[in-house]
């Protein structure tokens, strides 16, 4: 690992070399994972082997002095306390940055950190030894999948989202032979991230976790993962689902994300549609499985709409649903299910070639920037040339490659 910052003495961006090449994670990704709670909450240790409870993780400070303010923690004494916490990469970072030295970070009662210390150096404060929390152990997903969906919601916020004219000059063909290329490396991503779940998993527990997150939409990933955690579907089985929804709703009370959700993406009614869905189908992971050896193989060089009238994909959308039980959610929904969170999960599993199915897959819940940028290219025009999933990945994947070389 190499952490670097060209402007500051102090290194605020950790250079990671993952699978497939380096990425950068950012100080200020590991300060939303902790405010969003993007991690097994339940098994908080600090490192002096006490057990932590997040009862609220304090008020994310953008100004200067500590990270957060007003946190609420009980440790494992029972005690309950409020104060500040202070977010780095690494333990060694408070010294550097020279906080103990600073009266503003006087308040702090907890040190969250990325990597473990392995000098298993103190962080001391004015009033003696801060505990310290390490955070990696505890991720819902690799730093290297963190690292790609935070450049995604980037992409998503900024101007450079707009569609590009270097893209409009191609020729036709070369822009499809870009966007095919694009949306290839996006599904190796996917496939990649999919195995470390199962790894870490098991089929039937990922299957669970990936479905459960993607109904949490953008807002309520990170609440929904650590519902996922602590109601396994064993529990929806034998259980009566809808009571279970309420009380997981209940449980993350203070976790969820309300404001800008639409009416029908409340987490829960989405709750209530998983209940309703594991009550159709109680062994739906096993069910995907098993539609595995059925599934078509398809080119991603083939013309979509010839894809899906050759291979009935319309007719083979309904019946999976039907097969899953996940008739209950809207078209779109089932869509974004599939090639985002259970098509990767089933080509690890079954060793399948599923890229070209995924690829040519009817579109999920497209931000309105690829959507618009796709049809003023002429590559979905509603008719002759449909919408597919893969495109508009291959898309979004030419987009953060050119952010990515212009960084």
């Amino acid at each position: 690992m190499r952490v670097s910052d060209p402007s500051s003495s102090s290194p605020r961006v950790a250079e990671l070399q993952g699978l497939y090449g380096a990425f950068s994670f950012h100080e200020r990704l590991l300060q939303k994972i902790w405010l969003r709670g993007d991690f097994d909450r339940s098994a908080a240790v600090l490192e002096d082997g006490r057990r932590l409870q997040i009862l609220h993780p304090g008020r994310w400070n953008l100004l200067g002095g500590p990270d957060f303010r007003g946190a609420r923690l009980r440790f494992a004494d029972g005690e309950v306390r409020n104060g500040d916490v202070e977010v780095h990469l690494r333990a060694g970072d408070w010294a550097a940055h020279g906080h103990a030295r600073d009266p503003a970070y006087d308040g702090v009662m907890l040190h969250v950190v990325l990597f473990p210390d392995e000098g298993k150096r103190p962080t001391l404060g004015a009033a003696g030894e801060i505990p310290v929390l390490t955070l990696l152990p505890l991720l819902h997903h690799a730093l290297e999948e963190f690292a790609a969906e935070e450049a995604v919601e980037v992409l998503a916020n900024h101007a450079a989202s707009r569609l590009p004219d270097e893209l409009g000059a191609l020729p036709p063909e070369e822009l499809r032979k870009q966007l095919r290329a694009h949306a290839a490396g996006r599904w190796k991503q996917r496939v990649r991230f999919a195995g470390v779940r199962l790894a870490k998993l098991g089929w039937t527990p990922a299957c669970h976790h990936a479905a459960l997150e993607i109904l949490g939409y953008r807002f309520n990933r990170a609440p929904m993962l650590r519902l996922a955690g602590q109601w396994p579907l064993n529990r929806w089985r034998e259980g009566e689902a809808i009571a279970i929804a309420k009380d997981a709703y209940a449980a993350e009370r203070s976790g969820w994300k309300l404001h800008g959700v639409r009416p029908a993406n409340h987490p829960l009614i989405r709750l209530q549609q998983y209940a309703e869905w594991v009550r159709c189908q109680p062994n739906w992971p096993d069910r995907l499985l098993t539609w595995a050896p059925k599934a078509p193989t398809l080119l991603i060089e083939s013309e979509t709409r010839a894809s899906r009238r050759s291979h009935r994909l319309a007719e083979i959308r309904a019946a999976l649903a039907k097969t899953l039980g996940t008739e209950v959610l809207s078209g779109s929904r089932f869509n974004t299910l599939l090639c985002d969170g259970l098509l990767p999960l089933l080509a690890v599993e079954s060793g399948r070639g599923l890229e070209g199915l995924w690829y040519h897959w009817f579109c999920g819940d497209l931000p309105s920037y690829l959507g618009s940028g796709l049809r003023q290219l002429g590559i979905f025009d509603g008719q002759r040339q449909p919408a597919c999933h893969g495109a508009a990945q291959g898309l979004l994947g030419w987009l953060l490659d050119r952010d990515a070389r212009a960084r």
